[in-house]
This record gives C-alpha cells, sequence and structure tokens, in this order.
C-alpha cells in the first residue's frame, strides 16, 4: 500500500518519465519537497539537465541549481520510486490520427520497472478512454500485477503553457483524477504539495477536460481568423474590427494567426478521434480545425498575390521568414505552421530564407530538414514575413526594418506587431492579416 508519508520523509522516491517542456518543470516543484528521480531515454537530454541547462528555456539555471534531481537514462532506477508521472509527447501522425507510440513505449518501460504498490499517474494528452483502455493493460502485461489491487493508475493533465512564467504549474488549478477513490485521493495529497487542485470524479473526465480546453481555444481562434478572411475582401481591418466589438463586457479577445504547436493544434484531433470512433462526426470541431490548418496556405497567397501586384515575383526575389517556432519567445518548433507559408512559396518556386534567432540550428534541421540563415545572411529581403512575435522582432523600429530591407520592400506582419504607419512612411509596404 502506498503511504503518502513516505514520500514526505521520502523514504520512498517520486520518478518523473520524460523530462520536456512537461516533465522538468514538474520535477522541478516536487523536488523542492520530494526525492526526484527525472528519467528519459534521450542520453543528450540527460546529460543537458545534469550539466545545468535547460534548451527549452521552461526551467531557469538558478532552478534547476536550487534543487536535487536524480537524472537518468537507466529505466531501471524506476524501481526506486513508489510514485511514477509519465509526462510524454502524444502528437499526431499522418491522417491527423492520435500518435500513442510514445506514450505506449514509456507504459512498457514504467510496466518492466515498477514495484508493488506504486501509483502511475499520466500527464500527456489523450483522448478520453485512453488511460483505461490503453495503458493501464501494457503496464499490467509487462507488470504482471492487476491494477486496483497490486497498483494505482491516475490522470492528471499538463497545463503547461510554454513560454508563460506567470501560469507555472504552482500558481494553477491542477485537475486530478484516479482510477479509484482511494488512488485519487492519493494523488490529490501528492499535487495538493505544489499547487492547487480540483479533483474529477473519474479519469475519463480529466481526459476529456483536458482536450476541450484546447478545442474551445482553436475554435474561437478559427472564427478570427476566417473572419480576417471576410474582411480582407471587404477592405477593411480584422483588428479595428476587433478593437471595435471588444468595447462590449462579454466579448471575448481572440486574435487571428496560426495554430500550432503540441497542444491547440493537437489536442482536437484525439477528440475527434474518439468521437468518429464511436460514430459521432465532430462537424463544428473540425470545421475550426479546417480553417486553422489552411492559414499557413492562405498567408503564403495573400503575399504572393501582394508580390504579384507589386512586380516582385522573380527568381531573384530574396523572400525572408522571420520566425520558425510555434508560438513567440520560445525555442519549441513541434508542429510549426510557419513551415506551410514556407512550404507554400516553395511550391510556387520561390526560395524563402528563414531565420530565428529564438530556435535552434540543429532541432530545425532536424525536425524540419530545413537550414536556417544567420541574422546577417537575412538582410536585404525583397520580401520580410514576420511570422512570429518575438521580442526582438517587436523591439525593432520601424528604421532597423528599412535598413533590414532593400528600399520599398514588402514586410508582412503575421502577428501584427509593427507599426504600419511609420513602416509606410519609410516607403515600406505593410501588409498583415
Amino acid at each position: 500500500m502506498f503511504i503518502f508519508e513516505n514520500l514526505q520523509s521520502k523514504k520512498e522516491k517520486l520518478c518523473i518519465v520524460g523530462l520536456g517542456y512537461v516533465g522538468l518543470p514538474l520535477a522541478v516543484q516536487f523536488a523542492r519537497h520530494f526525492s526526484v528521480i527525472g528519467f528519459d531515454v534521450r542520453k543528450d537530454r540527460i546529460a543537458e539537465l545534469k550539466a545545468g541547462r535547460d534548451h527549452t528555456l521552461e526551467v531557469s539555471g538558478g532552478d534547476l541549481a536550487s534543487v536535487a534531481i536524480e537524472y537518468t537514462d537507466d529505466p531501471a532506477k524506476i524501481r526506486e520510486a513508489k510514485f511514477i508521472i509519465v509526462a510524454v509527447p502524444t502528437p499526431i501522425k499522418a491522417g491527423n490520427l492520435p500518435d500513442m507510440s510514445l506514450v505506449i513505449k514509456a507504459s512498457e518501460t514504467v510496466g518492466k520497472n515498477m514495484s508493488k504498490d506504486s501509483v502511475v499517474v499520466y500527464e500527456s494528452t489523450v483522448y478520453p478512454g485512453a488511460t483505461e483502455e490503453d495503458c493501464i493493460p501494457v503496464l499490467e502485461k509487462m507488470s504482471g500485477m492487476k491494477c486496483g489491487m497490486d497498483f494505482k493508475v491516475g490522470y492528471s493533465p499538463e497545463r503547461v503553457n510554454p513560454g508563460d512564467k506567470e501560469h507555472t504549474i504552482n500558481k494553477i488549478v491542477k485537475v486530478v483524477s484516479g482510477i479509484d477513490v482511494e488512488s485519487a485521493d492519493l494523488i490529490e495529497k501528492v499535487y495538493g504539495v505544489i499547487t492547487k487542485i480540483h479533483k474529477a470524479p473519474s479519469i475519463k473526465v480529466a481526459e476529456a477536460a483536458k482536450v476541450i480546453e484546447n478545442t474551445q481555444r482553436d475554435l474561437n481562434v478559427a472564427l478570427v481568423n476566417e473572419l480576417s478572411m471576410i474582411f480582407q475582401q471587404m477592405g477593411i481591418s480584422v483588428y479595428d474590427v476587433l478593437e471595435a466589438a471588444g468595447t462590449k463586457w462579454n466579448f471575448l479577445k481572440f486574435t487571428p494567426g496560426l495554430v500550432g504547436g503540441h497542444c491547440i493544434g493537437v489536442d482536437p484531433y484525439y477528440l475527434t478521434y474518439k468521437a468518429e470512433a464511436l460514430g459521432h462526426h465532430p462537424e463544428v470541431i473540425l470545421a475550426g480545425r479546417k480553417i486553422n490548418d489552411s492559414m499557413g496556405r492562405y498567408i503564403a497567397r495573400r503575399i504572393l498575390k501582394l508580390m504579384s501586384k507589386k512586380g516582385k515575383i522573380s527568381s531573384e526575389t530574396k523572400i525572408v521568414i522571420l520566425g520558425v517556432t510555434f508560438k513567440e519567445n520560445v525555442p519549441d518548433v513541434r508542429n510549426s505552421k510557419v513551415l506551410d507559408i514556407y512550404n507554400e512559396l516553395c511550391a510556387f518556386g520561390l526560395k524563402p530564407l528563414v531565420c530565428d534567432p529564438t530556435a535552434e540550428v540543429r532541432e530545425v534541421k532536424d525536425e524540419y530538414g530545413l537550414d536556417m540563415v544567420s541574422w546577417k545572411e537575412a538582410r536585404g529581403a525583397d520580401v520580410l514575413i514576420v511570422a512570429v512575435a518575438h521580442d526582438k522582432f517587436r523591439q525593432m523600429s520601424a528604421s532597423e526594418y528599412a535598413e533590414f530591407t532593400k528600399p520599398g520592400a514588402i514586410v508582412a506582419d503575421v502577428k501584427h506587431i509593427l507599426n504600419s504607419v511609420e513602416l509606410e512612411k519609410l516607403g515600406l509596404i505593410y501588409w498583415c492579416l
């Protein structure tokens, strides 16, 4: 039987499986109270963390140095822990289908190495039912033990927002759930040490809550994306319209743009997959996904139309895309929709260059086979596409952009962060959604 007091007194250990954007901040928070093992299959990640560095920038060097975490890539170390948290990515694969391979592999590893009376909690985003239908059978098979009798399982959906230093784990409400009342109570106690808790009545409810959090945002962004398309045809600014509408007390503030990353652009497909498996075709959710998934191509074609109008389409045209990460001020390039702009321009025979001082060159190469250019090489663009709202780009003045580009260049402001009036005064051609 798992005893919470043994974790408090550090007689028992807690293990985090997966030390990425979710797992590492969680490990640091728990290490302030418990004895923590941090496991990851990536040897380079373990070496980096042992050296006191986090390339994701989610945890500072100071915070890493302030706690004692035993980093390891040896799965046998999991046996030393009684409370095990699985925090591995759950992306989508071809056809926008859930890719559960990493969470299944993690379950196999945990199952092979966990001891009797362990508690296993999943944080990975999954469709409702996945923990009980897909993960528990793997744990049972690999461990030779029975869930509910020999070990307990729970689910606590991650709520990490990369780059957000305000809504960190210790400052938000964490949803927890368990396979039964006893496990839910235990998990509530453990997570309750680091943050506020909402205990869901079942694992399925907690899983469903996670996927609809981001599905709701996805649909709201899809609405303003479609509005931006409509208002472009009308010759009015969607931002002017949103500002005016925003004076109403209950108007929700959303802005148009690219919807990528590992949450908003992915989670809805986990819900629609399960819905369709049950015989329901989710029309509204998929309509929103269709709009948001098309935005990169739409933006590229609007820019191409402007380039054609201004006589700037030729084999000699230098096109530079500033920003390749999925959101501002983070190095995370997973599921970045900036690549949709890049690929669409390439499809028209153009050769855009990509520059991002925040992204890691190696990760962009590994993820997309794309060689980024340096800041110096990016200068002198005929067409400059500011695709990500990094602070560096926000802080550049109109005159700096004029110096960065050729005279009369097109500046496409995907995130609406630049001063259009000042840019146009300097002879640049401004465009935004």
